[in-house]
């Protein structure tokens, strides 16, 4: 898509090669769309396993493809709400109880099917503890084979913590690098990526401490995608909301998580991006909805559409209606479907609380994270 200065025609670099270009840019705004926001449901078959087990379910096949159908099939217009839906490889080839594809059943109520692309952390040598997320070495086929199955955005999280001497300038570069190659490769194939640079909660940081270190690695982010040449209109950020950590005796208020994140990305996130689709970072599913409502409401300069990509935030007051009981379906749903118009709401900053509840209060925070 060319621009003009003075009579002279300019084209990013990416847009004068990728035939994806406009359906990339399409795919990307639709994803954050006012008032919707992503389902996040690509958890692994050990995470959900983990899920599972505090429900008292068994992890099986057959219930993980019963647990996600009772998400797609709500019947409430829950597409009112959500955008899209990251997949995990499996459940992308899943089909429901009566054959029809998942991926079917999200194209008929207009949900945009996602996909999980990376393949967990490693640990990064010569650090403290640092790790790097993997899954490049073959990341263009699986990108080519998860277009063709439907997927048409896709999600990859690379991991840092807050210590006296973490992150280390060695991990906010090797990930950046890596975010910014899975990005560019992603828009070759086809999808949006989504890039998740979170910081995790964990330790006793303050606020200020979480604002500095967010910054420097998203800063670290952008200018590694600007290298790879990426089309900032065709893709979308899922940082972490700015928060003190979770051992921290700062407590912090939703407007002084706003403040700080909004800043956060003032400060590095070009104004071409569409949006930013934040995680929960184990907030509970009440805390992540009325903090994304402060950040809506927060009167400061925002030229993206800031919404949600969450995953627990979303489903656990669901999940735990549910239990694996046939008879509990349409309970789960209603849960499911009370958190989707929650969030809803607060990314159009009108959320008056009416979700909130015991099950939604409950913290959700699991140290060192990972799925």
């Amino acid at each position: 898509m060319a621009t003009h200065l003075r009579g002279v025609e300019l084209t990013p670099a990416a847009a004068q090669k990728n035939p994806y270009h406009d359906e990339l840019i399409t795919n990307a705004k639709a994803l954050v769309a006012p008032g919707k926001g992503i389902l996040a449901a690509d958890e692994s078959t050990g995470t959900i396993g983990k899920r599972f087990e505090q429900i008292g379910v068994e992890n099986t096949e057959v219930n993980r493809r019963d647990y996600r159908e009772l998400l797609f099939t709500t019947p409430e217009s829950w597409e009112l709400h959500i955008s899209g839906v990251i997949l995990y490889e499996e459940t992308l080839y899943q089909k429901a109880r009566d054959g029809t594809p998942f991926v079917d059943i999200l194209k008929r109520r207009g949900v945009i099917p996602g996909i999980k692309v990376d393949q967990g952390t490693v640990a990064l040598p010569t650090t403290n503890g640092e790790t790097r997320t993997q899954g490049l070495t073959n990341l263009a086929a699986r990108c080519k084979k998860y277009y063709q199955a439907g997927a048409r955005f896709a999600k990859w999280r690379a991991v840092y913590t807050i210590s006296d001497s973490t992150p280390s300038d060695l991990a906010i570069r090797d990930n950046a690098h890596g975010l910014a190659l899975y990005a560019t490769i992603c828009q070759e194939n086809g999808l949006v990526p989504i890039v998740e640079p979170e910081v995790l909660a964990d330790g006793t940081h303050s606020i200020e401490r979480a604002l500095e270190v967010t910054e420097k690695v998203q800063a670290a982010v952008a200018t590694a995608l600007g290298h790879y040449n990426v089309i900032w209109e065709g893709m979308l950020l899922k940082p972490n909301m700015v928060l003190p950590g979770v051992s921290s005796d700062q407590r912090a208020t939703p407007q002084q998580i706003a403040r700080a994140t909004v800043t956060c990305l003032q400060r590095t996130l070009p104004a071409a991006v569409p949006g930013v689709v934040f995680l929960s970072g184990g907030q509970s599913e009440e805390e992540a909805t009325i903090t994304l409502d402060a950040i809506n409401k927060l009167q400061s300069r925002k030229p993206w559409a800031l919404t949600f990509s969450y995953g627990r935030a979303l489903q656990a007051s669901a999940l735990k209606a549910w239990k694996g009981e046939p008879k509990q379906l349409a309970l789960a749903q209603k849960e499911f479907m009370k958190r989707a118009k929650a969030n809803s709401e607060a990314a159009l900053g009108q959320y008056a609380g009416r979700a909130a509840g015991t099950a939604a209060s409950e913290s959700l925070h699991v140290a060192n994270y990972r799925y």
